[in-house]
């Protein structure tokens, strides 16, 4: 019994620990500190943004709910069809993949005011399909505003391991196997394959050749770059 009592302390310790951390919807936590200070960023660039129309590659309806100010009407482009099911005032999920520089109808022949994405570009899938992405992105957008996290932060975002974007494949999957911290949940090794193979942090050359005509705005924590922001 007293093991049994000591792991159920321990997972909710660590349940504890990675909610002050990586949960962006507790303030407080780093990740809302983060966001928060992304959100003041973005509208200092666009002082005028409760005016546009947005564009937003990859998110949610949701994810729009504690923003500080609201544009006039958001448009989510999303795989998940769940997303579908959510509802915000002024905001309008449409299903569809956002690395086709085509989006389907009424869209295929839009352009917003802004073009929004936040931490997608590393989860597309390779490098045809993140140029694909900034196709979309430029097709669409007078002005757009694309972040993703660094490759060369010490600590990787997702999973919050040190340096664990440098280590082999067969070392990153053992880690996602086990670690119990971070956004990514602990998962049985096919599980955890897919899980490393879907995320691919972007260094700065990268992100200036998907982007060379953006000013590239670092985000840092602690002093060291964390993420990248394109923006025009």
């Amino acid at each position: 019994m007293t093991g049994i009592a000591t792991s159920k302390r321990g997972q909710r310790g660590n349940s504890m620990l990675k909610t002050r951390i990586a949960d962006p919807s507790r303030p407080g936590s780093l990740a809302h500190s983060a966001r928060a200070k992304r959100r003041q960023e973005l509208l200092r660039c666009f002082p005028d943004l409760a005016e546009m129309r947005v564009l937003d590659l990859g998110g949610t309806p949701a994810s729009w709910r504690s923003a500080l100010v609201r544009p006039a009407h958001v448009v989510t482009v999303n795989l998940d069809p769940h997303t579908a099911r959510q509802t915000e005032p002024g905001i309008t999920p449409v299903v569809a993949d956002a690395c086709n520089p085509f989006l389907p109808a009424p869209l295929s022949a839009e352009r917003f005011d802004l073009v929004y994405s936040n931490s997608v570009l590393a989860h597309v899938g390779g490098q045809y399909r993140r140029q694909q992405f900034t196709e979309t992105v430029h097709r669409h957008g007078t002005h757009h505003w694309v972040q993703t996290p660094y490759r060369y932060f010490p600590v990787e975002p997702h999973w919050l391991f040190p340096g664990l974007q440098w280590l082999p494949v067969r070392a990153r999957i053992a880690v996602s196997q086990h670690w119990p911290f971070g956004h990514v949940p602990r998962a049985q090794r096919a599980q955890a394959i897919r899980h490393v193979q879907e995320v691919e942090l972007l260094s700065m050359i990268e992100m200036r050749s998907y982007f060379p005509a953006s000013r590239i705005w670092i985000e840092r924590f602690a002093g060291l770059p964390k993420s990248l922001v394109a923006r025009k």
